[in-house]
């Protein structure tokens, strides 16, 4: 008995450290000043501790089309990011300004409390969003398309701000995250275009938590791929590249330069891949959705994209 108790003594401290090593915050550098942006902050709420923003938005355009959401890793410091020479150049080609996010939970865990949008942190970003409006004197972004990409907790909060606002979200990206709040997408929500990256080599529930809400929404019609990296760990991989230009090709189909209303795509005119050939093929107007697993791609282009992360192959230039 007395060597059953140790035992069990050791297995739950095993268990609480690794709980503790899960909740610990990350070690990352100071967040530098940027004369160029403007930040703003909220006070804790109900789902966070820490809701804080980083904008930027391109000189001399008039009026922008868009805001780029930028959302890192599990309670990231992510407002660094709206200083991203890559990004910057992307939005500012686009008509889009960029905010940077930093949530953070109450009780850090891999369950983000904060990625439960719906609760207050979504508010949070969009009271922030009437802020900048107002500092930038772009007052058409209190109503702007958003443009979601993120990492891991990122991409978690990205998903459920389209669940949340289907109607304000232009397009998201999923990236090899953790833990989703919302199951079954609405009618509305299936109709953004998305993105929903797996590394083959991550954690496996991270691969199958995505799959199953790719799989349980692509079944009766949502406009979205999951891509599936291979020799990729928990990492952004290829995600970023990736997403540009899908987002390239997707924006223009979505967005009307001066109008805050998206326009619906036409799930006829886009291109399916086979999840388990690598093989792609336009879709055929009037067809029904196929029994095996397919993803739905925008363009030509995309569809190629596709098939080359799927494969380990260079992109087409």
């Amino acid at each position: 008995m007395r060597i059953s108790k140790h035992i069990a003594m050791g297995i739950a401290l095993v268990a609480f450290a690794g709980l503790a090593r899960a909740q610990a915050p990350r070690s990352e550098p100071p967040l530098q000043p940027d004369p160029t942006t403007l930040d703003e902050a909220a006070r804790p709420g109900a789902n966070y501790d820490k809701a804080e923003f980083r904008f930027w938005a391109p000189e001399g355009v008039a009026k922008l089309d868009g805001i780029l959401v930028l959302n890192p890793g599990s309670n990231g410091e992510g407002r660094q990011m709206a200083s991203d020479p890559v990004w910057r150049q992307w939005a500012a080609s686009h008509k889009l300004a960029v905010i940077g996010t930093h949530f953070t939970d109450k009780v850090p865990s891999f369950v983000e409390d904060y990625a439960d949008v719906s609760k207050g942190s979504g508010q949070a970003l969009l009271n922030a969003i009437n802020a900048f409006a107002k500092r930038s004197k772009h007052p058409e972004l209190a109503k702007a398309p958003l443009v979601l990409w993120g990492m891991s907790a990122g991409g978690e909060v990205n998903y459920e701000i389209a669940a949340w606002k289907p109607e304000r979200v232009a397009a998201f990206i999923v990236n090899k995250g953790n833990f989703y709040y919302t199951g079954t997408a609405s009618k509305a929500m299936r109709g953004v275009p998305a993105l929903l990256f797996v590394g083959n080599d991550d954690l496996q529930y991270r691969i199958t938590a995505v799959t199953g809400i790719f799989s349980m929404n692509r079944r009766p019609g949502a406009l979205w791929a999951l891509v599936q990296e291979p020799n990729t760990p928990h990492a952004v991989g290829r995600s970023d590249e990736m997403s540009r230009m899908f987002f390239d090709d997707v924006l223009p189909m979505r967005i009307t330069s001066g109008s805050a209303t998206l326009k619906p795509l036409d799930a006829a005119k886009g291109w399916q891949g086979d999840l388990a050939k690598h093989t792609v093929a336009a879709v055929v107007p009037g067809a029904k959705m196929p029994e095996e697993p397919t993803v739905w791609l925008p363009t030509e282009r995309m569809a190629k994209a596709w098939v080359a992360v799927e494969n380990g192959t260079p992109f087409e230039k």
